[in-house]
């Protein structure tokens, strides 16, 4: 079984792009299913009955079993043309962002993006919760099939162990902290700013926790369901306000972080324009960590706006890598030695067919000795003599096999036999 690992990321990839193949959490399951029947259709990876789809701010990636040894350059053709189907892109502007990681390189690779070492912040937590999320739809839609379960359930447990073991997220600087940070090259003081939180997700309440304890003047919660923003705004002391009520108030804001699901646009560039001509020239910070982006690219262009995506975000965080090398060393060696574990299991796995075809073959030569003792018991023979001849003739038939290997094997076929017959028989030489 060939497990295979196709992708694009943080490193390989532009946000502009990663928001464009992004797949929407509702429609994960969805999408897993999709896979599963363009492989059986394309050709390219036949029988490819298990998959799953991580899709995340920082990275698009589709896992994969097939039972062929199929070439990479045709796999990542095959998975690229599938996501330029899907999300009605050009394939030739995807292709070259992609890689492909087959059979250990996959295992290595869902391991370590697990553990946090694969993301844009060296050991954040976030991505393995992502990862079982993904994985809970993928079996929900039957995209998971022996190989990939095991393989999930394995990369669960190494990166429990990897976080549990190794110091890798002491030192991490997380997105929320880094946006505070960033934000105070704007604002020398926040306790005097306005911040507007847009969205009510994982990623909104990290961020508020973080701008929270700086004391701004102001905290609000903007969200298309209501009541969920007011439940979030409440931690905080802010208050809450719906989307659609986003267009009168932004201008009241300083600090703007958003981060929802949309698949489109929230904040245009005329929004933005008309906030700025209200605020007289008054300076906006804004953190746009969502993928697709919340905000329109253009607003970077205003005078008075500073934006910052989720990659210019990622390139403030990567900092005091030094002191965090001894954790990484120690990852990556927790990593190795269970990556090799895995794939002994999945040599393993390779036998199973042929240790049940001798199961059946036993089991026919069992019943059919047996079969013949039951006739001669019928038939008054002695008890003995029946169970005497029973066992003589199961011990032919298990012989006559190797014994006609032997016999019809030429000088160096018959050594290599007569190297491995003991060992599966356990005779003494």
């Amino acid at each position: 079984m060939q497990l295979l690992a196709v992708g694009l990321n943080h490193t390989t990839a532009p946000v502009a792009l990663r928001e464009k193949v992004a797949f929407p959490a509702d429609q994960l399951g969805q999408a897993v299913a999709a896979a599963c029947a363009w492989f059986d259709k394309s050709g390219g990876l036949p029988q490819a009955r298990e998959a799953a789809i991580l899709s995340t701010c920082n990275r698009t990636e589709i896992y994969a079993a097939t039972p062929l040894n199929a070439d990479v350059n045709a796999i990542i053709d095959v998975t690229a043309h599938f996501v330029a189907d899907y999300h009605k892109l050009s394939y030739a502007e995807l292709r070259p962002y992609l890689y492909a990681l087959p059979q250990v390189g996959a295992v290595r690779h869902a391991f370590r993006v697990a553990s946090g070492l694969d993301s844009m912040v060296l050991g954040e937590p976030q991505i393995l919760g992502q990862m079982k999320d993904a994985v809970r739809q993928a079996e929900a839609a039957g995209g998971l099939g022996t190989y990939l379960h095991q393989m999930f359930q394995r990369t669960f447990a190494v990166a429990k162990e990897v976080r549990s073991t190794t110091e890798i997220g002491a030192h991490s600087v997380s997105m929320a902290a880094a946006a505070v940070r960033m934000s105070q090259r704007i604002f020398d003081n926040l306790s005097e700013q306005h911040v507007l939180f847009i969205g009510a997700g994982e990623m909104i309440e990290l961020c508020a926790t973080h701008f929270a304890a700086q004391n701004p003047k102001s905290l609000t919660i903007a969200n298309r369901t209501l009541e969920r923003g007011e439940q979030l705004a409440h931690r905080f002391n802010g208050r809450a306000l719906r989307l659609a009520e986003l267009p009168d108030q932004l201008s009241q804001f300083d600090v703007v972080v958003s981060c929802t699901a949309s698949t489109l646009p929230i904040i245009g560039l005329g929004m933005v324009e008309r906030a700025i001509k209200a605020r007289r020239r008054k300076p906006m910070f804004m953190v746009d960590l969502a993928v697709p982006r919340d905000i329109e690219s253009e607003v970077e262009r205003l005078d008075d706006v500073f934006l910052y995506t989720v990659d210019d975000l990622g390139a403030a965080v990567q900092t005091g890598m030094e002191n965090r090398q001894a954790a990484v060393a120690q990852a990556e060696a927790i990593i190795e030695t269970r990556v090799q574990s895995f794939m002994h299991w999945v040599d393993g796995r390779a036998v199973v067919p042929l240790i049940q075809d001798l199961h059946e073959s036993g089991e026919l030569m069992r019943q059919a000795e047996l079969d013949r003792a039951r006739k001669l018991l019928a038939k008054g023979e002695n008890i003995e003599a029946v169970l005497e001849a029973l066992s003589r003739g199961l011990t032919a038939k298990f012989l006559h096999g190797p014994q006609q290997a032997l016999h019809n094997a030429d000088a160096d076929e018959r050594a290599r036999l007569a190297q491995l017959l003991p060992q599966l028989f356990r005779t003494k030489r």
